[in-house]
């Protein structure tokens, strides 16, 4: 097919950052924190030194041949169509658990509270281009125990799109999630993300999700965050072999609890500013990093999740917008399955819904351009051209009123001349996407749970006690 991508590494190299995983699985191995896990990778042929697990290739190669290559998230009811989980979806969502948020009416940065998330999941809903729905914040007014519940069932609330999920806990709430979402019409309408412990570990949290996910059939997102000259050494191809061996890991661990069970792999290579100990998301290394490790990914030929419509701006200013478009186009040039973080500002410690109606909006722009570009008669239109001749136009023929539609067209972002920019009031892109947020936030929502199943959804995560 001829269409826009992006790629950096071939098969060959691909094919030897593989080959760099295995040998530090099996000559330096993870450090795997979890009993059960150590215990199913040891009866399975690992060698176990303490809670350093050196894993065979031969297991590793088992694991990536039982991982399936396809499976579907399915939404609780609406329009949305199911999420194919498989390589090249192109599946946007926002992303989870920020400590702070833009509030919407005063613009203000302040902690996140319960119902910014509820208030995320109904922004969600509403935008045609935001596919899925995760968190976008970690409100400091629920406690502590029952946080990841209580967040799921505020987006529960919030849209019907598909969930994915991010517990500071292990797989135990997973099971109480399950029954949620049925509650609300679809069990398998959530995926749940867990990341791996860079350099090369895999803590007790990371092991009983990838455990619990495989009894339930719950789709396991596992992403790393090793991170250049901190985590990892200072080379982006190294970072990428150390977090694709964590992964491998964790895969491992995953299949072994139920082979064939959906698995979707991150990515996650970090470059740390030096200067301000901050881990940016929008650095060239970033990008450059995270794509390789997805091409290793699509030669895996597995469903991917990678990032996309973020920002290290503080605020919704110019360097936002900026980076926010940025950061939308490579993501959806990569290809990549699940796309999330759409709204993040602050290198992932702030959260604004601005960002999901901007990100909205540059999704679209960019579904556009990975759209085909036929090569074929039709495409060519040399009859077409023959017959308007030299010096004429297009305007009014059959092949300009059937086709002028196909093309993308601007709803927040001006594309008018001057005059009637300034007549329609002279508006900033801010101020348009400000404008688009409210009128999303007073209109009729477009579903709303019935009384019965919010009281049970609200039971359920009540009565959610951890182990």
């Amino acid at each position: 097919m001829n269409r826009a991508t992006l790629r950096v590494w071939d098969d060959d190299a691909c094919r030897r950052v593989h080959e760099t995983s295995l040998a530090l699985l099996a000559s330096t191995g993870v450090d795997m924190k979890d009993d059960r896990a150590r215990e199913l990778c040891a009866a399975a042929g690992a060698r176990v030194d303490g809670r350093r697990i050196l894993l065979p290739a031969a297991l590793v190669e088992q694991a990536l041949e039982s991982a399936p290559r396809a499976w579907t998230l399915r939404p609780r009811g609406g329009d949305t169509a199911p999420l194919e989980l498989r390589d090249g979806a192109g599946h946007f969502g926002s992303g989870p658990d920020c400590l702070y948020v833009a509030d919407p009416d005063t613009g203000e940065r302040r902690r996140a509270r319960l119902t910014d998330v509820e208030a995320a999941a109904r922004v969600a809903e509403a935008l045609p281009n935001i596919d899925f729905a995760m968190s976008m914040a970690l409100p400091e007014d629920v406690a502590n125990e029952v946080v990841d519940v209580t967040q799921f069932a505020a987006m529960l609330r919030g849209t019907r799109k598909p969930i994915v999920v991010s517990s500071p806990f292990g797989g135990e709430t997973l099971y109480t999630m399950r029954e949620m979402a049925a509650a609300c019409g679809e069990a398998s309408s959530f995926a749940c993300l867990a990341m791996s412990s860079p350099p090369l570990q895999l803590d007790d949290v990371c092991c009983s999700k990838a455990l619990a996910c495989a009894d339930l059939d719950v789709p396991l997102v596992l992403a790393p965050s090793v991170s250049a000259g901190a985590q990892g050494p200072a080379s982006l191809t190294a970072c990428v072999a150390v977090a694709n061996a964590e992964v491998l890991a964790g895969l491992v661990v995953h299949q072994l609890g139920k082979a064939g069970a959906p698995f979707v792999m991150g990515v996650g290579t970090g470059v740390m500013n030096m200067q301000s100990a901050v881990e940016v998301y929008n650095s060239p290394g970033v990008f450059l990093g995270n794509q390789a490790q997805l091409d290793v990914i699509r030669w895996y030929g597995l469903p991917s999740w990678h990032y996309a419509g973020h920002s290290d701006s503080k605020s919704l200013d110019e360097q936002w917008a900026l980076e926010l478009g940025i950061s939308t186009l490579m993501g959806a040039l990569s290809r990549a399955t699940l796309l999330h973080d759409v709204g993040y500002l602050e290198s992932g410690l702030q959260s604004a819904l601005e960002g999901l109606v901007l990100g909205d909006e540059v999704v679209g722009y960019a579904r556009a351009l990975l759209g085909e570009l036929r090569v074929d008669d039709e495409a060519l239109a040399l009859a077409e051209v023959e017959a308007v001749g030299p010096g004429g136009n297009h305007l009014g023929t059959k092949m300009t009123r059937r086709h002028f539609r196909d093309f993308w067209r601007a709803s927040l972002i001006d594309q008018n001349t001057c005059d009637r920019w300034s007549a329609a009031g002279g508006t900033s892109l801010l101020e348009r996407v400000r404008a688009r947020l409210a009128e999303i936030r007073t209109a009729d929502s477009a579903f709303a749970l019935d009384d019965e199943t919010r009281r049970r959804i609200d039971a359920l995560a009540a009565g959610c006690v951890k182990a």
